[in-house]
């Protein structure tokens, strides 16, 4: 397995992409840290994960409090002794235009999505660098992030600054044996993350409309799922990827690289 033996700390650990990439990491035998600002997400994930033969903490943070992440950082440490892995996951989806974005709402979100992982880096980064641990942190964006959405400003905005965060604290990092990347999604196939909340005990979600519109718009011809997010971030926390620091990995199903008039169903 190629994370045995190594402690690692996912946030935003709901069903979604944030539950599938812990569950991952678990299955190849890191001890995870399920974090979230809904107690349920965390608890649910971390009590998965240990039915299914791993080991996992699920603690509720806000990662917008600083003090709530050193509480998290310190927890994780004194009942593992190091983190090895920091997944920043966490964010709020979704958003208005530039027009009609409230101030309120447009802090939130940059508060979780932007400042939430600087927290997280920082905290964990310093336990890194205290215990020379040659750890791996992994920032999750978006195509969002690449490119400009309509109707989304305060999302897009957010996590196109977590790339150039991710290069910049790779570069404060590096010295210290710290490697720093992202890896960016795009719109996910709902399918495994709604068995995965089944397999929570929760009711099984509704399916939302618009993805089969997405479908037709990636080269593949199908959107990617929340496992194939988790095979790329065991790789990026791995041994596999210890010359690979500041890059930014992505599992679009081909989204960036396609010519922007092309419709591969037509």
């Amino acid at each position: 397995m190629k994370l045995a033996g190594k402690v690692a700390i996912v946030t935003g650990t709901s069903p979604n992409i944030g539950g599938g990439i812990a569950e991952g990491l678990a299955d190849e035998g890191a001890r995870v840290v399920c974090v979230d600002v809904a107690p349920d997400n965390a608890q649910q994930c971390a009590d998965w994960i240990k039915r299914r033969g791993g080991e996992a903490l699920g603690i509720a943070c806000d990662l917008t409090d600083e003090a709530q992440v050193e509480a998290m950082v310190a927890r994780a440490r004194d009942t593992y002794g190091v983190v090895d892995v920091l997944v920043n996951n966490a964010g709020i989806l979704g958003g208005l235009s530039v027009l009609e974005m409230p101030l309120e709402r447009w802090n939130r979100q940059l508060a979780v999505n932007l400042t939430g992982t600087f927290l997280c880096t920082k905290h964990v980064g310093r336990l890194m660098v205290e215990r020379k641990t040659k750890g791996s942190i992994i920032v999750i964006v978006s195509t969002a992030g690449h490119q400009g959405q309509a109707g989304n400003i305060g999302y897009c905005t957010s996590k196109g600054g977590l790339l150039n965060f991710t290069r910049a604290a790779a570069m404060d990092l590096a010295q210290h044996g710290i490697r720093v990347n992202s890896l960016t999604p795009t719109a996910t196939d709902a399918e495994e993350a709604m068995e995965r909340a089944v397999a929570w005990g929760r009711t099984r979600p509704q399916r939302r409309g618009g993805l089969l519109d997405f479908q037709k718009m990636v080269p593949t011809g199908r959107l990617p799922s929340p496992r194939h997010y988790a095979k790329a971030a065991v790789f990026l926390a791995s041994d596999d990827a210890e010359m690979i620091t500041g890059f930014d990995l992505r599992v679009d199903a081909g989204a960036i690289a396609k010519y922007w008039p092309w419709i591969p169903s037509a």
